[in-house]
């Protein structure tokens, strides 16, 4: 069977107006998503300070969004296929502005902490609709890359007004206002959706299995759930257990899989070494850069003394580094090779961790964070990678699987570093608060926001001291990530290049054999 790639110059090909007005209206719901992640970081040091959450509540606020998302963007991409994207899409948009409304005013760790949840569920709608939309939308493959690209950049918009707009936010009106923000684009959204965006469904999907969704979001949740209880009070039955069970409902899920005929996650898209080598990099290189993203708006504002709005000028230059390296994507494709590009945002990626691990002052690690946009095109190449293995009818679930990559990654980097930089901190610190009152040495112990708010109950001389060793604490285990994080995408960048070898022995091989069945 042989298999031939679209023709680029094929007039019947080439998306229309509607096409790229409806590629406007999808780039909105990507930017508040986006908004709403970086908006949070900024926000951690005063929600700290209002609704004082302990340790593993602070991690939960954070990350349950992204596992929340991880574990349900298959379902959504499934579902989308199933009764239409565009509905899904709809349908998200108006549960997303609902539930920003209620985290908004959450009274309590707990309540926030269920409000991300259903966030993350609405949120899981968001991102493989639009996506698989855009695949159906651009059928042109130089087209498509430049949408992809665009899609991208969305995020990457979100990342800069994020900071800029919550950062005012913050400072003027208080952390629960950074949610209220998004409702307003998700109406804009729910009001021009419907004319701008066409729909596209899969007439002949099976049924959606919704057992198989509840097994992934159980073996996320119950894995990190796990490692966040050894974070706090080291490894025991209370961690390893749901460790081992997550492990174990993850097999479940697979074995699931291989049996059903309309499976969620479908394993013949896995055949592709491609495939399987572009979300390896897409999960370990969001695994490393979500973390450090937290990690860096805290440093900004609990380190380096900044106020919200400070942090988020601040945190400005890299998201528009990141922003302009996804505008130049299709152009570097065209003129290096797809896996050298790769590689190359990877080392350089991790030359930014080795300056964040070095680094000894505010300008030493703001001018190391510029070089972690070295990953904007290994986003953009890696998913459409994923995105144009499957066939248009399976693209929502191919879409869901490049999120999927995303999601997890990117929760599983802020639980696991998280959760490092919280033993690390833990470990450094208990030496320090002893002879401090109980209930100032139990938060000063536990967080650096938290010491930093405990701190106020003591005299000046002893605040400083608690107060620079906390911060000497929580540098201690971001140098720590930032070391990890290196080895991790250098190690990947290898990974690279050994897979193009590979891949082109393969080739080779296979033209050798055509070439002796052909002279037969």
């Amino acid at each position: 069977m042989h298999s031939f790639a679209p023709d680029a110059s094929d007039p019947s090909l080439k998306a229309t107006r509607r096409e790229w007005i409806g590629l406007a209206v999808i780039a909105l719901p990507c930017m508040v998503y986006s908004m709403d992640l970086t908006v949070l970081n900024l926000a951690i040091p005063s929600l700290t300070a209002e609704l004082r959450p302990s340790a593993s509540q602070l991690l939960w606020i954070i990350d349950i969004y992204g596992f929340m998302v991880a574990g349900f963007l298959m379902i959504m991409g499934g579902l989308g296929d199933r009764i239409g994207r565009r509905k899904v899409l709809l349908l998200g948009a108006a549960a997303f502005g609902v539930m920003s409304i209620v985290a908004a005013f959450s009274k309590s760790a707990q309540t926030l902490i269920l409000a991300r949840a259903a966030l993350g569920v609405a949120g899981a709608t968001l991102a493989p609709s639009t996506l698989s939309l855009i695949t159906n939308m651009f059928r042109n493959p130089q087209e498509r890359t430049f949408a992809v690209s665009m899609w991208i950049s969305a995020f990457s918009a979100g990342a800069i007004i994020g900071p800029l707009v919550g950062g005012a936010l913050i400072q003027s009106f208080g952390w629960a206002s950074v949610f209220i923000a998004g409702v307003p684009v998700m109406v804009l959204l729910l009001i021009l959706g419907p004319t701008l965006l066409p729909e596209y469904r899969d007439r002949k999907a099976g049924r959606l299995d919704l057992a198989s969704a509840l097994l992934s979001l159980a073996a996320v949740l119950s894995f990190i759930y796990g490692l966040k209880r050894a974070a706090e009070s080291g490894f025991g039955a209370d961690s390893v257990v749901p460790m081992a069970a997550g492990v174990a409902l993850a097999a479940l899920l697979l074995r699931r899989q291989a049996r059903l005929e309309d499976p969620l996650i479908d394993l013949a898209l896995f055949r592709s070494r491609s495939l399987n080598m572009a979300l390896c990099i897409n999960i370990l290189g969001v695994f490393f850069m979500f973390g450090s993203f937290i990690l860096l708006a805290q440093y900004y504002q609990l380190v380096a003394g900044l106020t919200p709005l400070d942090a988020g000028l601040w945190s400005t230059p890299s998201a528009v580094i990141f922003t302009v390296g996804s505008f130049a994507t299709p152009a570097l494709a065209r003129r290096i090779k797809p896996v050298s590009l790769l590689a190359g945002g990877l080392i350089v990626a991790g030359a930014g961790f080795i300056g964040l691990a070095l680094a000894s002052g505010f300008y030493g690690v703001l001018l190391s964070s510029l070089l972690l946009a070295g990953f904007t095109p290994v986003i953009a190449l890696t998913t459409e990678i994923i995105v144009t293995s499957a066939p248009p009818e399976r693209a929502g679930a191919a879409s869901a699987l490049s999120e999927t990559a995303n999601e997890l990654g990117g929760a599983l980097g802020i639980g696991v570093l998280g959760s490092l930089v919280t033993l690390i901190y833990r470990a450094k610190m208990a030496g320090v608060v002893v002879g401090l009152p109980p209930d100032v040495a139990r938060v000063a112990g536990a967080t650096l926001g938290g010491a930093a708010d405990a701190v106020k109950l003591l005299s000046a001389e002893q605040a400083e001291r608690t107060l620079s060793a906390a911060r000497d604490a929580f540098c201690a285990g971001f140098q720590a990530t930032a070391v990890l994080g290196a080895l991790g995408l250098f190690g990947a960048a290898l990974a690279t290049k050994i897979a193009l070898k590979e891949a082109r022995s393969a080739q080779v091989a296979g033209a050798d054999e055509k070439t002796s069945s052909a002279a037969a």
